[in-house]
């Protein structure tokens, strides 16, 4: 991909002409591609104008729901895989800059890449065309996913619980069975069981993620 290919693309994308393409080639480069600057430190920026964007909104759309539903639409809206839906609907996936290894493995399709890189763009945007910018870019892009969202599901655990409780079973217990991998890149493993009912067990990247997991499957296999 050219320079001239991305700086067209931009145009197209952005509320106004790019003051420092730089920072956008930089939204754009993943860590595999060998470059000096990667989208690492503009992703942690976006994930941040993201989340008050997004928190901000849901504060002013829904003034009558409590912090817990709030939360659970805004955890939805900002996850990896909510930012690489949009990332997929704006079509970035073609000006990912790459590294050979990456291509070959389908970088360009993977949820972690997309929603990394989309992140990075706004925070790129927020760089260099401000605040209300960024945050006219996130609602363009996001008001109808909020829009069309309908009340937050409820957690898998708080599911399971309310599942146990109507059919006269013990609240259910979760176990940390195992813990592996490299720290930065981590592995539980839990088990959650129901006494006279049955176990199941499931992996996650954290504790909780894995707690998420069993409780899911558990529902899947016995209720």
């Amino acid at each position: 991909m050219s320079d001239s290919d991305l700086d067209g693309f931009l145009g197209d994308l952005l509320p106004a002409p790019a003051k420092d393409a730089s920072l956008f080639e930089t939204a754009f480069t993943h860590g595999s591609a060998g470059k000096r600057d990667d989208y690492q430190r503009l992703e942690f920026l976006g994930d941040r104008v993201l989340g008050l964007t997004i928190a901000d909104a849901l504060y002013r759309q829904f003034p009558d729901e409590p912090e817990g539903q709030l939360s659970t639409r805004l955890n939805r809206l900002v996850s990896r895989a909510s930012c690489a839906e949009v990332a997929r609907s704006l079509d970035l996936a073609p000006h990912i800059i790459l590294g050979k290894q990456a291509r070959d493995d389908g970088g360009r399709e993977s949820d972690n890449i997309l929603g990394d890189v989309m992140e990075a763009l706004i925070g790129a945007l927020y760089l260099d065309q401000g605040m209300e910018a960024a945050q006219q870019f996130i609602m363009q892009h996001w008001q109808g996913r909020m829009d069309s969202a309908g009340a937050p599901d409820k957690h898998p655990k708080s599911l399971l619980q309310e599942w146990a409780a109507a059919n006269q079973r013990r609240t259910p217990e979760y176990t940390l069975v195992e813990r592996s991998g490299p720290d930065h890149a981590l592995h539980f493993t839990v088990e959650a069981a129901i006494p006279s009912v049955g176990s199941v067990t499931a992996t996650g990247r954290s504790k909780q993620e894995a707690e998420t997991a069993a409780a899911q499957a558990f529902l899947k296999q016995y209720t």
